[in-house]
């Protein structure tokens, strides 16, 4: 099957919903001129997500021009977690645009110390020095760096290894996808790092042996000394399938990083800010890591992440040996404050836990009636459904890309994500998303399975 999106409209059913509307073929005809000017002046790589041209957004929907509408399964790749355009985001944004200081370089401003004080102020200990920079790969960047100063400065020269787990995406930068898991995204690097090493991740579905045990086991597979291992760096949930670690895994590993000297890294850019139905994901494993990446929902809007840490770990760096351009930008801060008040004003941690619990409950209960959806990971408002070959773990990426596609012509937005084999269908709606737009939205996730199932069969 072919998985690239044609712009050639085509008839779709219409569909009228209290928060679903699709009034023209797909994609919309009108938009097919915006849709050619984008692929004559960018790159191909840049054509993977549904051609849905979007005109605005608001809570948890999508409108083009066009009169379509559809609920946002993606959070404009888990960003929006406040919701789409909310207007304490927007009043902040312009309060401090029409302010005149729309950047700063590494020079101090005021509203920079607001938000790392504030971000400070909701962290636990001793994660109270916080770094803003702009993207999630940037984070990870850093933190790597911050692994192998104190790798080298606590062990020599030769403790510099950092240990990630396979399946893993941190982003597309090069140090970023030397630590992600996916052999076929860095195969351009050519000379990997030998200091990079992965290791199975014990979701409990494709690596069935989720112990601590294991853990171990691989390293002696891969050759690797304790002596030698500077970080260990892993998502909260694997950003591919939204699968988590057992609790008892990670507490195992925490109190094996502080034995042998090594900084353990939570890659929370995808799981912070309530999405996982607690302010921060790694409060699911009862555990502090010594580093924590963040990004996406930190401001529901605008380009900004950071990293957060100790200030024995954070502050290894020399003076002036940490920048970035746009470090701590004052309008991506004024967005972040906004958003981080809303997050906790309107306590959108457990409205993601409530309403996360009715969207699991509907999808495990869709995979009891689907054998080709494999599993189903992730906590409160993320969610990924594995869909696999019937018998098998095999992924089913054709499967998984139909069903996406379908979905989007019902009216219901979801991304095409990188995952394990391209075969999870991945569900991340905006954290103020009800119960009701839920149900809607599952009904057309359904639909979506069924036929593209159907059509599944009659090609085989």
């Amino acid at each position: 099957m072919s998985r690239e999106f044609s712009l050639t409209p085509r008839p779709v059913a219409r569909v009228e919903t209290p928060f679903r509307r699709m009034v023209t073929d797909w994609p919309a005809p009108q938009s097919i001129p915006i849709l050619e000017r984008l692929y004559r002046y960018e790159p191909q790589a840049m054509r993977g997500q549904p051609p849905v041209v979007w005109d605005r957004a608001g809570g948890f929907q999508v409108w083009d021009a066009y009169g379509n509408c559809w609920i946002d399964w993606s959070s404009g790749v888990l960003i929006t977690n406040a919701g789409h355009g909310r207007s304490e985001i927007v009043q902040a944004i312009v309060a401090q645009a029409t302010h005149k200081l729309l950047t700063n370089y590494c020079f101090p401003s005021e509203i920079r110390a607001r938000l790392v004080e504030k971000l400070a102020s909701i962290l636990p200990e001793p994660l109270k020095k916080i770094f803003l920079l702009t993207t999630g790969s940037e984070t990870v960047e850093c933190a790597i760096k911050l692994c192998r100063i104190h790798g080298m400065k606590a062990g020599g020269r030769s403790k510099n290894v950092v240990i990630s787990f396979d399946k893993a995406f941190h982003g597309r930068t090069l140090g970023a996808q030397q630590v992600g898991g996916i052999p076929a995204l860095k195969e351009w690097i050519g000379n990997l790092d030998p200091g990079f090493v992965q290791i199975p991740f014990p979701d409990g579905f494709r690596t069935p042996d989720t112990s601590f045990e294991g853990f171990l086991r691989a390293l002696r597979e891969k050759g690797v000394e304790p002596s030698n291992i500077a970080g260990v760096i892993l998502e909260t949930y694997q950003g591919g399938s939204a699968a988590f670690a057992p609790p008892e895994y990670m507490q195992a590993l925490r109190q094996w990083a502080t034995g042998h000297k090594v900084v353990l890294v939570l890659d929370e850019v995808q799981a912070g800010f309530g999405r996982c139905g607690k302010l921060w994901g790694f409060e699911h494993y009862g555990i502090v890591p010594d580093l924590v990446c963040f990004g996406k929902g930190i401001s529901s809007s605008l380009p900004l992440a950071a990293v957060a840490g100790s200030a024995d770990i954070m502050d290894l760096a020399p003076v002036n040996s940490m920048t970035s351009t746009h470090t701590g930008n004052p309008v991506c801060c004024a967005a972040a404050l906004a958003s981080i008040d809303l997050v906790l004003g309107e306590k959108l941690a457990e409205n993601a836990r409530t309403v996360g619990g009715l969207l699991h409950s509907k999808l495990n209960d869709l995979a009891r009636r689907i054998p080709q959806i494999g599993s189903v990971d992730g906590k409160g408002l993320v969610a990924g459904l594995a869909c696999v070959t019937p018998g098998s773990k095999e992924p089913d990426a054709d499967l998984a890309w139909d069903v996406v596609r379908r979905a989007v012509e019902k009216g219901v937005l979801m991304f095409c994500p990188v995952g394990f084999g391209g075969g999870t269908v991945k569900i991340s709606p905006p954290l103020v998303i009800t119960a009701a737009a839920i149900e809607d939205s599952v009904a057309a996730l359904e639909e979506a399975f069924h036929e593209a199932l159907v059509t599944q069969t009659a090609v085989a």
